[in-house]
């Protein structure tokens, strides 16, 4: 592969007034374009990405308030910047947006009706959580559906139906694929054994070969619809939930068969199409339209950002005027703002369309009132209440206290007669002896004007009242179970009522915040069927309400969800946010997060869907980027930014472990420049690590033995370097785990790569590897002579930072790397313990063949009389790697055959020689 036409090229594009405007030409080659992601070699955390180039400005074009300027009103600070080379293929690029995709009118050949065959090959977010993102389909809501192939949720779907109305579906779960790769789903309408057969495959291109990830048989067979709806790439159907709509990302090619590996009867290939093509015929012969904004493009994008400032400089002479900027990536402006997100339920109760009242409660120690954040709601008027008194609850920022004797009143503007709920959280530290109100709801336009809740150490009351104050209906739930759950913990009561045949029911239900089930009781009101409307809340306290907080109290026009005396209550908008959603994963929490606040893109690399992520602690106000950074430090994965849109990528901690290389470097062949200086040293070295639970309790590791442990450097060791850290973690044991992967990190004996540098136009062929290169991805050296300290073997490395330097004629590219060995963990069956200690029993020659081993700690070396599949494998003495082919003997001392020198090293070993696996198993966090 030569340098593009040796010259690059390289592109330079400004986002103004939502156009692109290519400045490439206007970019001084004098200050050569740099951009910078990742995290530097002294760092932990990721940096915001910048970008720093130099603008010729001789006639002012990039001064913002120049009257005179093409751009003037509309440069302004954070606009959007992006750098592009030109990518290996041509794509598709989609947006998601159901009006922009590619289509094709139907034809006799797309009408199959028996098996298919659909294939894509993509490049997007596999593990996008709730958005329904179709690759191919020829389906139309309006009673003509055909087939789909989808991704949701981390599955593969397959959809087709037999008469253009209903649908049938089968989905698998994906298995980890790369970012670009094709996915294929089969369907057999008659497998001969009265059913039919769905598979999935996938592969890294839609040339194979393909590796089965998914099977789903089914009784009956069936048929496939012939429909006259158009094939689209992406596909919209708003009648779903969720809504279908066109993958976002990039589609490089698609297939359609007609029968399982039979005819093509549509092939879409973009990949050599020129960029801005609007129209082509595929090879099948379809001919293919791109619709609204979906185009055809072929760059690869090195940078994203925004640019914040346009400084203006010029030499004395006037003659040389240039705007020197630097843009960053999201993580810039987002660190900039320091306001907190608010609390998980002042966050989450007012998405309810059916709330009518609110009032939180979280409002400052001096308050004299509780303020709502609906337009149209009064502050409820208090007394006796110490406000942010308790801040114990995870889902909420500090709530009142009752300082007896106290009350509350508010006024509920407005609500249905066709069924109502009341709910809040609270925290009753003792049961009072005596009947006590705990709220009331005033009730209009229905029999009951009143319904009340009390509690005693009798039972829990409620109570409906007429308007003159009588009672209609009442029960006491006496059960000793039922009155332990209402007090001593944090609770969530809902009063609400429901229709019911010649009546309503009236409701309340309690429920520990922390446990899955409700306590509920029922009363029937059979005067009206009339609900009533809740124009008020209540509460007046006396000594027995004593020190009861609570909070959050909010009021519905939503009905119980059925007719049952056990019905729950309508709105479920407090699940999960009244203890800030803790024991949520980390995954999980990124999804939630990013749904919340879509103005922060967040997308994510799952290394393993077989695995959960880490489990978090309650979501505590905070600033956004730390509690994102809170699920980085939880689960142990990393945190950066995307190269191609503005937005954030998250890859867990599986995505980091085990990985092939994403780029390999022969240093023989000159792919890494001089010079390369690997750095033993003790900026990373922590031997000493204590981890504690955000509000629980902590665990500590300590490395005690090796040569980077806390024993004094004249017993072996490096002498003690602690770490104390706070984690927002779910559990008190995640602590030990998370300190011992730590500690594991921190005293991994190996050199860091500060500088690997790449002339990629010296060596074009390794462009394609480069542009696919992310932060966390693994390189390997190879070709390392033995003076550089890697003793002949290959060298893996975890890139930390990536430095681009482009330019019309040249491309530098620096990788800031460390090692990447800590992430070699063990699998399940396939990895081997190493042992606890072993020594060569004697010296040997540097050819010998032949040593005697001496298990000194812990179970002997198995034979290979006893385990012949698990030979050979590697061992490592004094430097040399050495394969075992044999092990006899089966006290102490043993046998081994080895073939020697398999790193390169060949050398005499003295007795007591340390013998260790080469590649021990290491277990993951």
């Amino acid at each position: 592969m030569a340098f593009p036409e040796d010259r690059l090229d390289l592109r330079a594009e400004l986002e103004i007034s939502g156009a692109r405007v290519d400045v490439t030409s206007r970019v001084f080659t004098r200050d050569p374009i740099t951009i910078v992601s990742g995290m530097s070699a002294e760092g932990t955390q990721v940096d915001p990405s910048s970008c720093s180039l130099t603008l010729n400005n001789k006639d002012g074009e990039f001064s913002p308030r120049n009257p005179l300027g093409p751009h003037y009103g509309r440069l302004g600070r954070n606009t959007p910047l992006q750098i592009s080379v030109p990518s290996v293929d041509s794509y598709l690029d989609l947006d998601g947006d159901p009006v922009n995709l590619a289509i094709t009118p139907d034809h006799t050949a797309l009408d199959i009706t028996g098996d298919l065959d659909l294939r894509a090959e993509v490049e997007m977010d596999w593990a996008e959580l709730d958005i329904n993102q179709v690759l191919i389909a020829k389906w139309d809501n309006t009673g003509q559906r055909s087939y789909s192939l989808r991704i949701i949720n981390n599955l593969a779907v397959i959809g087709w139906s037999a008469d253009g109305v209903s649908g049938f579906s089968a989905s698998a779960s994906l298995p980890t694929l790369p970012a670009r790769a094709a996915v294929r789903a089969t369907l057999d309408v008659n497998n001969e054994a009265a059913g039919r057969t769905v598979r999935f495959f996938w592969a890294t291109s839609l040339a194979g070969p393909w590796t089965q990830f998914g099977e789903a048989v089914q009784a009956g067979t069936t048929s496939v619809f012939a429909s006259t709806a158009p094939l689209r790439i992406g596909s919209p159907d708003a009648t779903t939930v969720p809504p279908r709509v066109p993958f976002r990302g990039r589609g490089y090619r698609f297939e359609v068969r007609s029968g399982i590996n039979g005819t093509v009867v549509a092939h879409p290939d973009l990949r050599a199409l020129l960029p801005g093509t609007t129209a082509f015929t595929d090879s099948a012969g379809r001919p293919w339209t791109l619709t609204g904004t979906a185009s055809v493009r072929d760059r690869e994008y090195l940078f994203t950002g925004e640019v914040s400032s346009w400084p203006a400089r010029w030499s004395p002479s006037g003659q040389d005027i240039w705007t020197p900027i630097e843009a960053a990536g999201i993580l810039r402006r987002l660190g900039q703002g320091r306001k907190a997100l608010e609390s998980t339920l002042r966050r989450r109760i007012p998405s309810d369309p059916d709330l009518v009242a609110y009032w939180p409660m979280e409002d400052g120690k001096d308050s004299t009132s509780a303020a709502s954040p609906l337009r149209g709601v009064a502050p409820l008027t208090v007394s006796g209440l110490d406000f942010a008194a308790d801040d114990s609850l995870g889902g909420s920022s500090p709530l009142p206290r009752v300082v007896a004797p106290a009350s509350l009143r508010g006024t509920v503007p407005r609500s249905s007669s066709s069924g109502w709920q009341v709910e809040f959280v609270y925290f009753l530290p003792a049961m009072p002896v005596a009947q006590t109100e705990i709220l009331r709801v005033t009730v209009a336009r229905s029999p009951m004007r009143q319904a009340i809740v009390y509690a005693s150490t009798a039972g829990i009351r409620i109570e409906a009242r007429d308007e003159e104050g009588t009672v209609i209906a009442a029960h006491t739930a006496t059960g000793a179970d039922a009155i332990a759950d209402f007090w001593g913990k944090w609770n969530r009561l809902a009063i609400y009522t429901g229709p019911t045949a010649g009546g309503f029911r009236f409701f309340a239900s309690w429920r520990d915040i922390t446990a899955n089930s409700w306590w509920t009781m029922a009363i029937t009101v059979t005067e009206s069927t009339q609900q009533g409307a809740v124009i008020g809340v209540a509460g007046s306290w006396g000594a027995a309400a004593a020190d009861m907080t609570l909070g959050h109290i909010a009021v519905f026009d939503t009905p119980a969800t059925d007719d049952a005396t056990s019905a729950r209550p309508g709105s479920a908008i407090f699940n999960g946010a009244d203890d800030g959603f803790a024991g949520e994963t980390v995954l999980s929490r990124l999804a939630r997060l990013a749904g919340e606040e879509p103005s922060v893109p967040v997308a994510w690399i799952d290394g393993d869907m077989t695995r959960s992520s880490a489990r978090m602690g309650p979501q505590r106000p905070a600033v956004l980027t730390d509690l994102i950074t809170q699920c980085a430090e939880a689960d142990g994965g990393i945190l950066s930014e995307r190269p191609d849109r503005l937005g954030l990528l998250y890859r867990d901690l599986a995505s980091l472990e085990n990985q092939e290389p994403t780029l390999v470097l022969d240093y023989d062949a000159g792919h890494v420049a001089p010079p390369l200086e690997p750095v033993e040293d003790d900026q990373s070295v922590r031997n000493d690590i204590t981890v504690t639970r955000d509000g629980g309790s902590s665990g500590r590791v300590v490395i005690e033995e090796g040569p980077l442990s806390v024993l004094p450097p004249e017993q072996g060791g490096v002498g003690i370097y602690d770490e104390a850290l706070t984690r927002n973690v779910w559990a008190d044991a995640q602590c030990v785990q998370i300190a011992g992967w730590l500690a594991h990190l921190g005293t991994w004996d190996e050199a860091r790569y500060p500088s690997v540098k790449i002339l990629l136009h010296q060596h074009p062929q390794l462009i394609p590897a480069v542009l696919q290169l992310r932060i966390g991805d693994k390189v390997r050296i190879l070709g390392l002579p033995l003076y550089s300290g890697s003793a002949g073997q290959p060298v893996d490395l975890h890139v930390q930072q990536i430095t681009h330097v482009p330019q019309p004629r040249s491309w530098e590219v620096t990788l800031v790397c460390a090692p990447a060995g800590p992430w070699a963990v063990g699998v399940e069956g396939a990895a081997r313990s190493d042992t606890a200690g072993s020594q060569l029993a004697a010296g040997v020659s540097p050819t010998a063949t032949t040593l005697s081993v001496t298990t000194t700690t812990g179970p002997r070396w198995m034979t290979s009389a006893a385990y012949p599949a698990d030979f050979p494998f590697t061992v490592r003495a004094g430097g040399e790697v050495m394969s075992v082919t044999a092990i006899t003997g089966t006290g102490n001392t043993q046998t081994f055959t080895v073939v020697r020198s398999i790193n390169g090293i060949s050398k005499p070993h003295g007795a007591g020689t340390d013998v260790r696996l080469a590649e021990p198993a290491i277990v993951a966090l």
